[in-house]
């Protein structure tokens, strides 16, 4: 289709990324998170451990990215996202939810600022609605804001560590253990009584480069999303779409801190984030469930987590982790006792490791 100033743009349903031609690249199965992009490269437990051990690169090509530029850019987002966005300096990246008037999460945001446009790496078509929605809020505003994904590509490389050639995002302090956030300082109020220590750590990087330049910048030492995928799993770090549901809000899942300024102004939906912060807990839980092996079977997304055959939640991720083996993510009810074996899928034992405090 053709986006603005008369630039194709692929969609994410018939996206297929130049690695997938490159020897050894298995596309995904269609029940992938991540389609048009290479699985895996014919060794899914070694490319893990690369990625554990800080080398390899994955393609995340199929990730939409939009530009924002004008003087008014970042005093602009900051007024409608909810992080801390007015001071991010150029170099500095940020990580944002765009969420509806009751402050259900619609977009998961990946901020990066190079000095005159801010870069927004959003989750597979994603850009056309998030798009329409900032160009609406616009006004008088000295602000231009298009879609980019023809012109750049995200990699992903294992390790926090800005590129000094291109914009670079980097997780957020909490995910790699480098400390908090400037969202998770200042948190306006006890941030950190929502996620226990998380179960393990996900240093890493999106790197936007031209997308001409994908398949030199990805070099030879790569790896599948399937890697990248089963070590975010492990680290229970939430992905929109993964983790989310239409009625999640941050609190469940673990986006206050890393995701969410708790002392920061108005924007759409913060009613909800302070009430529910000042007032009670949120309804819902993020865990990281380690499912009995012995059926060899993985459960997929959306599938049922029962408890004494109540559904009590369902399942977010699931993969084959190198060293933990099968494992996934699951939002639950807050009232689910933390020591409760569940069950998965309607036959698969689960234990339970806590991420967001019940």
């Amino acid at each position: 289709m053709l986006g603005l100033c008369g630039v194709l743009v692929t969609t994410a349903a018939d996206y297929t990324s130049p690695a997938l031609a490159l020897p050894g690249a298995v596309p995904p199965p269609d029940t992938a998170a991540d389609q048009g992009v290479p699985w895996h490269y014919g060794d899914p437990h070694g490319e893990q451990r690369r990625l554990a051990d800080g080398t390899a690169s994955v393609d995340q090509s199929h990730l939409a990215v939009l530009a924002v530029t004008g003087g008014d850019r970042l005093s602009w987002l900051h007024s409608l996202l909810s992080a801390q966005l007015e001071d991010v300096d150029p170099g500095s990246s940020a990580t944002a939810l765009a969420l509806d008037p009751h402050g259900h999460v619609e977009h998961e945001i990946h901020l990066v600022d190079d000095g005159s446009t801010s870069w927004l790496i959003l989750e597979p078509g994603s850009a056309p609605d998030l798009l329409s929605y900032l160009d609406r809020m616009r006004f008088m505003l000295d602000v231009e804001v298009r879609d980019a994904t023809a012109e750049r590509a995200a990699i992903w490389r294992p390790v926090s560590e800005r590129d000094p050639s291109y914009p670079t995002w980097l997780v957020p302090a909490e995910y790699d253990g480098r400390g908090s956030t400037p969202s998770g300082v200042d948190r306006g109020g006890g941030a950190d009584k929502y996620v226990a220590d998380r179960p393990a750590l996900l240093p890493g990087s999106q790197v936007l480069v031209p997308r001409e330049q994908l398949l030199a910048e990805l070099g030879d030492d790569r790896a599948g999303s399937w890697a990248l995928e089963a070590l975010r799993t492990a680290a229970a770090v939430p992905r929109q779409g993964q983790e989310t549901d239409h009625r999640t809000i941050p609190h469940e899942v673990g986006w206050i801190g890393p995701a969410v300024h708790l002392a920061k102004g108005c924007y759409r939906g913060q009613e909800t984030i302070a009430r529910v912060h000042n007032m009670g807990k949120p309804p819902r839980r993020l865990v990281l469930l380690h499912l009995d092996g012995s059926e060899g079977l993985l459960p997929a997304h959306g599938d049922p987590v029962t408890l004494d055959g109540r559904v009590v939640g369902w399942v977010g991720s699931a993969a084959r982790h190198y060293e933990l083996g099968p494992i996934a993510t699951a939002v639950v009810k807050r009232s689910v006792p933390p020591e409760a074996v569940l069950i998965v899928g309607g036959s698969i034992a689960a234990s339970q490791e806590l991420v967001v405090l019940p």
